[in-house]
């Protein structure tokens, strides 16, 4: 036997929608005559806003604006826009009772009749200063961040070329001396001018690296992964580890972006040599969402076992790269491998899509 058809549900008695418009404190929920005036008045409008409903009702909604924009007329803009689009959503400030600002998210809606007649709007209104001082402190979080990492890579870059361009130079021609002194010298003297001479190659070489690390010629010159690949070279061995490096890229991203990543990199090393207590790592790169992805992933001991991961703490140099990337419009993430260690993994746009 087929079942009876389902009756519609009964529609929501005027009383009681009038009960939930009038018991919902998080936002203003009032309507607006044609014109502009408060006909109707809520308890979150109330809270948001100061008034209560016989102080407010029949006056003009451009109460709530600063002066400002009552002299630019927004009001009267805001109510043509509603008309025209059926509706309007704006941020911005308005005001209080007591004239204290506050950013509000504002929805107007035009109400007609089957006819097509203007009846009025209903506006609702949402207070988003917490929200908004909230992103506002992250901005100048960010901006204080990105002007430290710039601040950071012009002193490294000056620092690099002082090196390479005077110390550098400097002991390369102390070394031509020291190799022409030699050929001059009886033997029982060439002996100390060349362990002189080797002393002298050993600083250039530690100091050629000193470059390297302050300032990869390598980005410059051939890429992000040779640039990657001759960072592990020259500080994996030292550190006990294998590392391979598998280059998944399209395209090499820009010089800025590269260095950027090569710096979360580096970063992203250290904390595996520190902490990790692994013998592999292995780089891999590839292109994704017009941007480029990077994950070091090794083979120690994993993220939960680490003591300030343990205690919830993220220390510093995890803070950078995670500022880092962010602020370069990325994000970045670490987590447990499930074949054991741990995977950082960070993402940065490179590409115009």
């Amino acid at each position: 036997m087929a079942s009876p058809p389902r009756r519609p549900p009964d529609r929501m008695p005027d009383s009681a929608f009038q009960l939930l418009v009038e018991g919902v404190v998080d936002y203003a929920i009032f309507m607006l005559d044609p014109d502009g005036h408060v006909v109707s008045w809520n308890s979150g409008a109330e809270r948001i806003k100061g008034y209560r409903a016989e102080e407010i009702l029949g006056r003009h909604f451009s109460t709530f604006y600063p002066q400002e924009d009552v002299i630019a007329e927004k009001p009267r803009r805001e109510l043509e826009s509603a008309v025209a689009d059926g509706r309007l959503e704006d941020e911005g400030w308005r005001l209080r009772k007591d004239g204290t600002r506050f950013w509000a998210n504002v929805v107007i809606t035009a109400l007609f009749d089957r006819t097509g007649r203007l009846h009025g709007f209903g506006k609702v209104t949402r207070d988003m200063t917490e929200r908004r001082r909230a992103e506002q402190e992250l901005l100048e979080r960010r901006r204080l961040v990105t002007h430290l990492v710039e601040a950071q890579e012009l002193e490294r870059r000056r620092i690099a070329w002082d090196v390479h361009d005077d110390s550098i130079q400097s002991m390369v021609a102390v070394g031509m001396r020291l190799q022409l002194l030699e050929g001059r010298l009886p033997e029982e003297h060439a002996g100390t001018v060349r362990r002189l001479d080797d002393a002298v190659r050993g600083a250039i070489a530690r100091l050629r690296a000193l470059v390297f690390r302050l300032r990869p010629p390598e980005i410059d010159r051939h890429g992000l992964v040779r640039a990657l690949t001759e960072y592990l070279g020259d500080v994996a061995p030292g550190w006990g580890l294998t590392c391979t490096v598998q280059d998944g890229l399209e395209r090499e991203p820009p010089n800025d972006a590269a260095i950027t990543i090569f710096r979360i990199f580096q970063e992203a090393l250290a904390n595996v040599h520190k902490h990790a207590r692994a013998s592999t790592v292995q780089v891999t790169l590839s292109t994704e969402d017009h941007g480029t992805l990077v994950e070091v992933a090794d083979n120690g001991i994993g993220v939960t076992a680490i003591p300030a991961v343990q205690a919830g703490l993220e220390h510093f140099g995890m803070l950078e790269m995670r500022e880092r990337a962010e602020t370069s419009g990325g994000w970045w993430t670490f987590a447990d491998r499930p074949g054991g260690g741990t995977a950082v993994r960070f993402w940065l746009p490179t590409t115009v899509p």
